[in-house]
């Protein structure tokens, strides 16, 4: 029998934080400024790869996502619709997720997204994630992640952010590393 991937909101919390904690990731993040009821973060990563390229691997979520942060424990199960209205979606046997919907895009610049991912959704976080993709003078690009959340009161985003880093620290390095 198949294993439902569903985690309880605050068992993926603690889950995604000792993640956080034991994965030594690549690149730039920080929390610019939390508290129980927001959060604001930047990461930013310098790429060798150009910006058509990078945008390219963007849109494909499922070929740099890492699994561990997904329901399904499957990148390939992700999939997303890089236009306004569009999906960051999970699928699999036994159920979907939306992690994301698209707010605003401008090919191969910026990807901007409504995206409470986890256990954010669980808590009836209102997150915007934005992307941009900006060429540097030698071929390369910078990649910024942007992420801005706030949730009711009790919600304890001051304790999640640096969570939510973390992974999203380890996301940029995949999209912009190998």
């Amino acid at each position: 029998m198949a294993r439902d991937p569903y985690i309880p909101p605050r068992r993926a919390v603690i889950l995604a934080a000792a993640l956080a904690l034991c994965t030594g990731t690549p690149g730039h993040g920080e929390v610019l400024e939390a508290s129980d009821t927001h959060y604001r973060l930047v990461q930013e990563a310098g790429t060798p790869r150009g910006a058509a390229e990078v945008w390219e691997r963007l849109i494909h979520p499922e070929r740099w996502w890492n699994p561990q942060h997904s329901f399904s424990g499957k990148a390939e199960n992700l999939q997303l619709n890089a236009r306004a209205g569009g999906l960051w979606r999970e699928d699999w046997n036994r159920g979907s997720v939306a992690h994301g919907r698209v707010l605003q895009v401008r090919d191969g610049e910026l990807l901007r997204l409504e995206a409470p991912f986890g256990p954010l959704q669980g808590i009836g976080a209102y997150v915007i994630w934005t992307i941009t993709i900006a060429a540097d003078e030698n071929g390369g690009s910078t990649v910024t992640f942007e992420e801005v959340a706030s949730a009711p009161p009790g919600s304890g985003l001051d304790k999640l952010a640096a969570a939510v880093d973390g992974v999203k620290t380890e996301a940029l390095a995949r999209l912009a590393g190998d």
